[in-house]
């Protein structure tokens, strides 16, 4: 029964006009980047945020860039060099494979707070 609906599922994407691609953190996880949602994830990614018992969400305010624009700074190009130093795993070229098939016509749907991540991580292999 499985193999029958991953035939049926192969068949609607080969005959469709474009492609709509949803992302979460697990592209971007599984390519090595930290779980920006997870205190977790994104504490390894920042010890010193940790330190200061900063969340994500916290840190991700205008108001670092007055009160403390040292870290405000040191933060984002962080995590903009973590953008850049990740090499996406090979998944990324799949779904790059499959759009070329369409003539570009895609659009990607995500919930990350780095939206340009999964593009940056897309078009790597461009």
């Amino acid at each position: 029964m499985l193999k029958e609906e991953i035939e049926t599922i192969k068949k609607l994407i080969e005959e469709a006009d474009s492609i709509l691609i949803t992302a979460g953190a697990g592209m971007g996880v599984d390519s090595g980047l930290p779980d920006f949602r997870g205190n977790e994830g994104f504490w390894k990614a920042y010890p010193i945020i940790k330190d200061l018992g900063i969340g994500f969400q916290g840190m991700a305010n205008p108001k670092w860039f007055t009160s403390n624009p040292k870290l405000a700074w040191a933060f984002y190009g962080h995590r903009l060099n973590l953008y850049r130093d990740t090499i996406p795993h090979n998944g990324f070229k799949l779904l790059l494979d499959l759009v070329e098939k369409k003539k570009n016509d895609y659009f990607i749907f995500t919930s990350n707070v780095g939206r340009k991540k999964e593009e940056r991580l897309f078009y790597f292999y461009l």
